[in-house]
């Protein structure tokens, strides 16, 4: 009952502003689902009709209320070569198949691996995509008429002062509104949305891919899938914590993934491509109010009536309307305050920062600039780790015993640092290990306790290792040499 009260609240506590919100993303959805199909090989009511599908299913079932996820650009430089080599019918079979695998990462909670993103790399992502966004911009600001400069400016003269008028609408709808009642007022020739590409003017029908049910398709799109699937979910579970942090509200990412998972998987039925969570649009939706999964749900409503209803009302708004909301899009996302913090950060977060937004920059591909900053930090954080480490050699005068005392981390990166601490010409001593105050994480570790003991053992050294903790003791029973020894040599005996 808890449960359909909360769904309930993510619906219904904040309707004005939810659809007013709703709105406004619609009409900026219009130049990039366009932009993507584009890119993706395909007509832009493609691209269209899977903002439409994306966008209602994922309100009605995902997991991160006001999020906005519609076709996007990482998933659409993946699908040209699939569209080019193989034809349209074989991207919807792969769209099918990618919501499929995504379903099942959901259902497997693989959302919980968004714990191993950095802050650093949340930064660098988001970052490299403000700078993605206001790119995507510039072929509608080169070689247009200098009055469209006039137009932006004056829209986003509206984005910034109309808030201090009133905030009850979202300022972004009324520069759009402003922007096109001045170039129908004055006569001004410029660029529309009817200049983006031919616009769908019926519903698509439903209908399952036109593609033979072989195993050869499955081997055709299966690695499409995979990597749509993947760059879907990531992209879409960083958005999600992007947002949790903008509303300061929690979200489900398991239910996150079977919700893009669905999605995916009515957008291809549909005649649409595939898709995921989008920051851009998802950021419009916050900053204009909304919060709740009904201002998604108009989003993708909306486009549809926009589309089929009043498509001659959207044919004229001006393109450079909806390009000053993408430059505040991209002036908003951006982490101003990640310049200042290069100076007072650690070197090695400022590093994998940067090293995630010159990937993303470089390739093109925001799921390549996570995985290198993931990487980066992953490295950076063993290797800080490894040298919180110690091996402290004390030698009693009277019994002549050499006790090592271990503190710390000991495992693959520390590993070599832990055989270096030892003094192998204690041979033919003996030689206590103390680890009470170390814990042995991997075999790596194991191996290396093994390489020591082992090695005193055969110098003459008697060895006695003491003060395992309960999992160090464990990884040593399952895995370790000198403790086999040990335990054979005291069988023996009792014979």
């Amino acid at each position: 009952m808890r449960s359909l009260s909360n769904y309930r609240l993510e619906w219904f506590s904040n309707i004005r502003a939810d659809i007013l919100s709703g709105i406004v993303v619609a009409l900026a959805l219009i130049p990039e689902a366009v932009g993507f199909s584009v890119i993706a090989g395909v007509d832009p009511k493609v691209g269209l009709f899977a903002s439409v599908a994306i966008a209602c299913v994922t309100a009605l079932c995902g997991g991160r209320p006001a999020m906005i996820s519609a076709a996007t650009a990482s998933t659409a430089v993946l699908m040209g070569p699939l569209v080019r080599d193989h034809g349209i019918q074989y991207l919807f079979a792969a769209t099918i198949l990618m919501g499929v695998l995504q379903v099942v990462a959901g259902a497997l909670k693989l959302g919980r691996l968004m714990r191993f993103v950095s802050r650093s790399v949340m930064t660098g992502f988001v970052n490299s995509l403000a700078i993605l966004i206001f790119v995507a911009q510039l072929p509608q600001l080169i070689g247009v008429p200098e009055v469209t400069y006039l137009l932006i400016a004056i829209a986003l003269g509206v984005i910034y002062l109309f808030p201090y008028v009133t905030k009850a609408i979202p300022s972004p709808l009324v520069a759009i509104v402003v922007v096109t009642c001045i170039a129908l007022g004055f006569g001004i020739h410029v660029h529309t949305v009817a200049d983006l590409g031919e616009m769908p003017t019926a519903l698509p029908p439903f209908a399952l891919p036109a593609v033979p049910l072989t195993w050869e398709t499955l081997r055709i799109i299966f690695p499409y899938s995979v990597a749509l699937a993947a760059v879907g979910l990531l992209e879409s579970l960083l958005t999600a914590q992007i947002v949790d942090d903008l509303t300061d509200t929690p979200s489900n990412k398991s239910q996150e993934c079977m919700g893009q998972g669905a999605g995916n998987i009515v957008s291809a039925l549909f005649g649409g491509m595939g898709g995921c969570a989008m920051i851009g649009q998802s950021v419009i939706n916050v900053t204009s109010g909304g919060r709740g999964r009904l201002s998604t749900f108009v989003a993708g409503a909306f486009l549809l009536v926009l589309l089929l209803v009043l498509d001659d009302i959207l044919r004229i708004v001006p393109v450079a309307a909806l390009v000053a909301v993408m430059i505040m899009v991209s002036i908003g996302t951006f982490s101003w305050k990640s310049i200042v913090d290069l100076k007072r950060h650690p070197g090695t977060s400022s590093i994998v920062m940067l090293a995630t937004v010159a990937t993303v920059l470089a390739t093109q591909d925001l799921s390549k600039g996570v995985v290198v900053g993931v990487l980066l930090s992953g490295i950076f954080f063993a290797s800080k780790v490894a040298r919180l480490f110690s091996v402290a050699r004390r030698e009693d005068s009277q019994t002549g015993i050499v006790t090592y005392s271990v503190e710390g981390q000991v495992f693959f990166a520390s590993a070599e640092s832990f055989i270096g601490a030892f003094d192998f010409a204690d041979a033919g001593r003996k030689v206590v290990i103390d680890v009470s105050g170390a814990h042995l994480w991997d075999i790596t570790a194991v191996g290396a306790l093994d390489k020591v003991v082992l090695k005193l053992r055969k110098a003459g050294s008697d060895v006695q290792v003491l003060g395992f903790n309960k999992a160090s003791a464990d990884m040593v029973d399952r895995f370790a040499l000198h403790d086999k020894d040990e335990r054979a040599a005291a069988g023996a005996s009792l014979h």
